[in-house]
């Protein structure tokens, strides 16, 4: 059997740096699915595919709200066809109804254990409406490693310099922040794997750059600590979202190769000026993810959270807008009150206003997302502080042995200039 996997397009950022990332939802279902079953992988973002070429079923993995309404697009043109499509990821189940009317079928939850009973339904004809597993989540123990070898790796490279491939050592959150969805797709529950599995995979990976992509690494003191132990032997390099501020687990994390974190921003409190500095003291660097909107933010203080960021030293912000994603916190509270004006699933991909602000107009709003990109990348642009981030792992490659040379031209057409 021959099954299609699509990973719809979409709207990148405005004002940052493009560069495409193997997507990892796709790569966990197709290593769920039978043995027998043909995978062929379109990165849409990547690569163009002809509707004429022949598939037996067709499935379409949604990351992101912004790409639902191209995957809906892509599903009407094949049932048009008479060809039969599933649909599955974070999206389909944010967006599980009006998903449901451009699919023969929606694929809710996680699919480890899962896709033998749907590719049998297939086969015999009986495809569900919905296979609904939100609330039978697969042991943990039982996740194994992505199925990397869909993705076509020439197409994974950003001007020739090799980025991160992405691997998870846990899922779920035992936190439920205001504008995340995690809680309704998962539970609040932290769900660590076994680290012996989660160290496998990485070691299988054929890259030495990582993104450990779990929600928050700072969830279980002891199983992070072990975590990053067992990471020492891998001599890579990686990023992730945030870790625990405790001397002893940055400092494992520092022997692990940690090389950049995703820390939230939130406030221009001491605090936050220590924790940045409490990474870099362990040569960790940070990008900083900054949401401007909340009710609190007006524009003063939007402008002085700004400066704060310049003050602090951080390798790299990006900035997004308050997003109320479906089965968020934001969503529930700013459509009680009747505050979001814009349903375009397009324009959810944190960069656009969709809601009236509590202290500006959304027009504000708007400039001042702009003016953010403009006023922290105006003295030194996000390319080099970028190619900052590629020298020093180059650096720690070198250190360790596992640097994999590219050509100069190579570095310098990415970045204007070359590491020697």
């Amino acid at each position: 059997m021959k099954f299609r996997l699509i990973y719809p397009r979409w709207e990148k950022l405005p004002g940052q740096t493009t560069f495409n990332l193997p997507p990892h939802g796709p790569a966990v279902m197709a290593a769920a699915l039978p043995d027998d079953v043909e995978v062929e992988f379109i990165d849409e973002n990547l690569e163009d595919f002809s509707y004429d070429d022949s598939v037996d079923f067709v499935g379409i993995s949604m990351m992101l709200t912004t790409q639902v309404k191209r995957g809906w697009e892509i599903g009407d043109e094949y049932r048009k066809r008479g060809v039969k499509v599933i649909f599955g990821g974070i999206s389909t189940m944010l967006h599980a109804e009006e998903t449901a009317i451009h699919a023969d079928s929606v694929f809710l939850g996680e699919a480890e254990g899962k896709m033998e009973r749907v590719f049998s339904d297939f086969r015999n004809n009986r495809l569900q409406k919905v296979y609904d597993y939100m609330n039978d989540l697969p042991p943990i123990e039982i996740v194994g490693p992505a199925r990397r070898n869909i993705y076509k790796r020439d197409l994974y490279y950003y001007k020739g310099v090799q980025m991160v491939d992405l691997v998870h050592a846990s899922r779920g959150c035992r936190f439920n922040c205001y504008p995340c969805a995690v809680a309704f797709l998962g539970g609040r529950k932290f769900r660590p794997r076994p680290i012996d599995k989660a160290i496998e995979e990485m070691a299988l990976v054929d890259n030495n750059r990582l993104f450990v992509v779990d929600n928050s690494l700072a969830q279980d003191t002891q199983w992070e600590k072990d975590l990053f132990r067992e990471m020492i032997p891998l001599k890579k390099n990686w990023c992730c979202h945030t870790i625990e501020d405790k001397p002893e687990v940055l400092e494992l994390a520092r022997q692990a190769g940690a090389w950049y974190v995703y820390q939230a921003v939130f406030d221009t409190s001491d605090y936050i000026k220590n924790r940045i500095k409490r990474y870099h003291d362990h040569d960790i660097a940070v990008e900083g993810t900054i949401l401007l909107g909340l009710d609190k933010h007006d524009e003063d203080y939007i402008k002085r959270l700004i400066d704060f960021l310049l003050e602090i030293d951080l390798d790299l912000a990006e900035f997004t807008v308050l997003t109320p994603f479906p089965h968020t916190r934001a969503y529930d509270e700013l459509a009680a009150q009747k505050r979001i004006f814009d349903h375009d699933w397009n324009r959810y991909n944190a960069a656009n206003v969709v809601y009236t602000p509590k202290l500006m107009s959304p027009e504000r709003l708007q400039e001042l997302y702009y003016f953010a990109w403009e006023r922290f990348y105006q003295d030194e642009p996000q390319q080099m502080k970028m190619f900052k981030l590629i020298q020093k792992v180059v650096e720690r490659e070198r250190e360790l042995g596992t640097y994999r040379p590219r050509r100069r031209d190579l570095m310098r057409q990415a970045f204007g200039t070359s590491i020697d």
